[in-house]
């Protein structure tokens, strides 16, 4: 797979590799700047929600880690894609959140996780239809004009599929990209979960996605319980993902690559070893053909 040519939108530019940000890795974070040691990574992205809570020390937290690396937020709350209405103190707290931590850029679920005012507390898939679509984009450009800045939308793993369903995935995915003018948050694991889950061609789906909209990359691990895989985060990323993340490489060219980490959470330097791999990977496979895509880690 022959890479991309285009031009990267200003909102998103490559950060290099990072690692979602957990408090149990706070101490090993904060030690390793006291101690001046690298830490080991160019930018963490936190989990929006944990921060917009009553209390001082989560924002205190967030910005001292701001201080350190590059900081982009990723939300589970949007709820995008229901039809109940667009949560406006939800909007209004996360903007004063991403504005409070110079956020690089600020990201979701392309799901639904609620309906009637209850959180179903899972990452719901949408019918891939026209009336799905036109839904979706309307909200998502309301949801930019109040967080005064473009979002990306991440493709979610997904164990169902509906009757109502008229496109591919991918098709769905990078149409409301295009339509609301927001990026993508493109998860290489859930693309391999669901290609195996449903079916599809997980290149097929690359070829598919716009690269001029892809914001960022996702790598986690997954569980297997036959015949289904699971988005568990809970693994080291598995070879044929790597295998599918260097293909994505060589398609989009250099995007900001996070590890994900979130059940079994192992200690930051174990971590970071998931970290090194896809620096390595993005190493080989760009500089090759750049010669000037910088690959350091923040001091």
């Amino acid at each position: 797979m022959s890479q991309t040519r285009f031009t990267r939108p200003p909102e998103a530019p490559f950060l290099g590799v990072g690692v979602g940000l957990r408090p149990v890795h706070y101490p090993e974070i904060f030690a390793r700047e006291a101690e001046g040691k690298p830490l080991g990574v160019d930018w963490f992205e936190a989990l929006s929600e944990n921060y917009m809570v009553a209390g001082v020390r989560p924002r205190r937290v967030l910005r001292e880690i701001r201080a350190l690396a590059p900081v982009v937020l990723h939300g589970v709350s949007l709820n995008i894609g229901s039809t109940d209405a667009l949560d406006l103190d939800y909007l209004t707290t996360l903007r004063q959140l991403a504005d409070e931590t110079s956020a690089i850029w600020v990201s979701d679920h392309l799901c639904w996780t609620g309906v009637a005012g209850r959180n179903i507390h899972d990452l719901l898939p949408l019918p891939y239809s026209e009336q799905a679509l036109a839904h979706v984009v309307q909200r998502v450009q309301r949801v930019q004009e109040h967080l005064g800045r473009r979002i990306a939308l991440e493709n979610v793993s997904s164990y169902l599929s509906y009757h109502a369903d008229a496109m591919p995935e991918w098709e769905f995915l990078a149409s409301v990209a295009e339509r609301a003018d927001c990026g993508i948050l493109l998860d290489v694991n859930n693309i391999f979960v669901s290609a195996h889950n449903h079916g599809f061609d997980a290149d097929a789906y690359l070829a598919g996605i716009p690269p001029e909209r892809v914001f960022q990359f996702h790598l986690a691990g997954h569980s297997e319980e036959p015949p289904l895989l699971i988005d568990t985060h809970d693994h080291p990323v598995r070879s044929e993902v790597w295998a599918l993340f260097e293909r994505a490489v060589r398609r989009f060219g250099p995007v900001s690559t996070l590890i994900e980490w979130d059940d079994h959470i192992p200690p930051y330097a174990r971590l970071l070893e998931e970290a090194e791999r896809a620096r390595e990977i993005l190493t080989r496979v760009l500089q090759p053909s750049t010669g000037e895509v910088s690959l350091g880690v923040a001091p």
